[in-house]
């Protein structure tokens, strides 16, 4: 496509701000800057982009510097999915051991001091929470980055989530409309399709949408899945009957409608980023994202004389453009006037307090309870049962107990095992075996993550705990397998705090529940 002239007209204002594109690098590119000077409204934050507090304060003053009501996002749900702390993992546990602990005080109070930290470096937009209900337990993407499966749990916690963060003056952006959890595929690879009935739908999956909206989140992210009952064409972040129709006429919601990443598979695999964000901002969409993976001027300019072009062409009316447009400009608005972060008033320690909170302890049958349970005093060795990472985790972000023990008791050992070239039972024998030889003489430490999602996880601990019973299992996923071991203990994600908890049962140091 050949490149419009660049432009200070209406049209063309308007289609770069709708776009929230991404970039490389820790401070932003000049290509970055030169876009929002020509109307750019919203930039997107990864990993990628950030290496402490203060150079994230910086960088979003650098934003700022060119456009000062600039709405910077970025996708921080704290637990498995963080870039605040993408390096040494989060601070806060994620919505799963929320849930599990269900104080939604508590989810507020850490979902404040979440937002609070993020105000504190410059960023008004935060990508969270996810509001579905992981229904499906073989779920691949969001499993620990659900409150549950049950929905009025769900429902109850995400309400609280919004407040909390919103009370920090971040933008709250409820995800994944309308409601991935009932699938066994990730939108970041090919199409999941959810074959449920309107009414179920109805029941379960929007019933934390409505506790969102009714809470007042500003935002509302629109997920790459096909629901038949809902429309049987197109993928919800197309269909102008789920966005419009759904999320706008019936539950009553008038605020910034987001879309997913573009550059995921389910989109661009089919209808390529730049006619699927035409088809998206026509279906109701008022942002597109990208920059996952697509981040360059290159791809912001594609894109921007796509929604040009679609206008002229009669294929996009000027007006929703415009009208989407608006609707970015109004959050900026809120944004610029939520006021600057207030002084914590909960502790810098409520996560920690909160993934304690969230461990559930459980002795072998003949121990008694996990309160006789006589704590390591020499270090072990921490086999960790690795799985493939999701995208929306990344493999970056290190996780498990091994890094809190050896800090807890100078000298442990560790280990990563995987299913390596061959999935199944073999395989998870091989894994389990080799395990046991690396070990030696140390007490182990088996560290899974969706034990039964893997069944080499499940073949490997089970050569582990038939040569060596008084293994001690930790599940960082969804505790979905029986619990087994000398001592289990399900942490309800894989946040750093959901280790460190870990870590002090294991040690003795303090105890499940805080």
């Amino acid at each position: 496509m050949t490149t419009l002239a660049s432009g200070t007209d209406t049209l063309t204002r308007d289609a770069l701000t709708v776009l929230q594109p991404g970039f490389t690098g820790t401070t932003a590119p000049d290509w970055l800057l030169r876009r929002l000077g020509e109307g750019l409204a919203s930039v997107g934050l990864f990993g990628r982009n950030i290496a402490s507090p203060g150079q994230l304060a910086a960088l979003t003053a650098q934003l700022r510097a060119e456009r000062d009501d600039v709405l910077v996002a970025i996708d921080e749900e704290g637990g498995d999915v963080t870039r605040l702390e993408v390096r040494n993992g989060s601070s806060f546990p994620g919505n799963h051991a929320l849930g599990a602990v269900d104080d939604v005080e508590l989810t507020h109070q850490v979902a404040h001091e979440l937002g609070r930290r993020l105000a504190s470096c410059g960023v008004n937009l935060n990508w969270a929470p996810s509001a579905d209900v992981n229904s499906d337990p073989r779920n691949p993407v969001i499993g620990v980055r659900s409150f549950g499966a049950d929905t009025e749990l769900t429902a109850r916690h995400t309400a609280a989530y919004v407040t909390g963060l919103q009370s920090a003056g971040v933008a709250a952006c409820t995800k994944h409309f309308p409601g991935h959890g009932d699938t066994a595929v990730d939108s970041h690879h090919a199409l999941p399709r959810i074959d449920v009935s309107a009414d179920v739908l109805a029941e379960r999956e929007l019933a934390p949408f409505r506790a969102a909206i009714a809470a007042g989140t500003r935002a509302v992210m629109s997920a790459h899945i096909l629901v038949p009952a809902l429309d049987p064409d197109r993928p919800a972040t197309l269909s102008r009957r789920i966005l419009t129709g759904l999320l706008r006429d019936e539950l009553g919601y008038d605020g910034l409608i987001v879309t997913d990443g573009m550059e995921m598979r389910a989109i661009a695999g089919t209808y390529g980023i730049e006619r699927g964000s035409v088809l998206a901002i026509a279906a109701g969409a008022d942002a597109i994202c990208v920059g996952g993976g697509l981040a360059d001027d290159a791809t912001v300019l594609c894109l921007r004389d796509a929604l040009v072009a679609a206008v002229r062409a009669g294929e996009l009316a000027e007006e929703r453009l415009a009208e989407a447009a608006d609707r970015v400009r109004a959050l900026a608005r809120w944004a610029g006037t939520a006021g600057s972060p207030a002084e914590s008033t909960h502790g810098t320690e409520i996560g920690l307090h909160a993934a304690r909170r969230a461990l559930t302890v459980t002795a072998a049958p003949g121990l008694g309870s996990p309160h006789t349970f006589e704590p390591l005093t020499e270090p072990p060795y921490v086999a960790a049962l690795t799985p493939v990472a999701n995208i929306a985790v990344g493999d970056e972000t290190p996780w498990g107990v091994a890094a809190e023990l050896i800090h807890l008791l100078p000298g442990t050992v560790t280990g990563s095992f995987s299913a390596g070239d061959g999935p199944g039972t073999e395989a998870g024998e091989n894994a389990g075996r080799a395990a046991l030889q690396a070990a030696g003489p140390r007490r182990i430490v088996a560290v899974v993550r969706d034990e039964h999602r893997h069944p080499w996880m499940a073949s490997a601990l089970d050569a582990l705990l038939a040569a060596r019973p008084d293994t001690i299992v930790v599940e960082m996923g969804v505790p979905q397998a029986a619990p087994r071991g000398a001592l289990h203990i399900a942490t309800h994600g894989a946040a750093r705090v959901c280790g460190r908890a870990a870590a002090e049962v294991i040690t003795g140091g303090v105890r499940a529940g805080g």
